[in-house]
This record gives C-alpha cells, structure tokens and sequence, in this order.
C-alpha cells in the first residue's frame, strides 16, 4: 500500500446518513456496497451500484478520500491518487 497526503490529512467526520447512501435513501434505489466520504461525510454507493454516488460526490465536491462503510473493512481509497490506504 502507498500513502498519499489525502489520506493522512482527512478530518474523519461522522455518517451523515447511517443508514445507507444518501441519494439513493432519497429515491428508492439499491445499492450494493456502501463509501464515506471523510470530508463531509457523506454515505454513496460504491461504482458496483447501479448510480454509484461515491463517485459521483468525488466528481460534484473534488473531496478526495472515501472509506468503506461495510461492517468490518477498514480501508480508504483516494480518488486524486488512485490510492488505497
């Protein structure tokens, strides 16, 4: 794994929507894997999804680093980079 200064100077807010991605929660779509975006924290769906709005939230906001949101995983991905920490 390599580090980036993206993923060491993330600020690490709480999910702003616990209970699943936030566009989709809205309109009635499915996801398949949850992402937060350490910014704002903002829950997306992950690019397996049919509307993969942890992406999307990269494209729209330029925040660079997302973590998994599944039970159990621990790892953070920078966007900027293409790097996984």
């Amino acid at each position: 794994m390599s580090a980036c200064d993206h993923l060491t100077a993330v600020q690490d807010p709480p999910a702003r929507t616990p209970g699943g991605c936030e566009e989709c929660l809205a309109s009635g779509s499915r996801w398949v894997h949850l992402r937060r975006c350490l910014s704002c924290g903002h829950v997306g769906c992950c690019d397996s999804s049919p509307n993969k709005h942890a992406t999307a939230h990269f494209a729209e906001t330029g925040h660079p680093v997302i973590a998994s949101f599944e039970p159990g995983e621990t790892w953070r991905w920078c966007y900027v980079d293409e790097t996984i920490g």
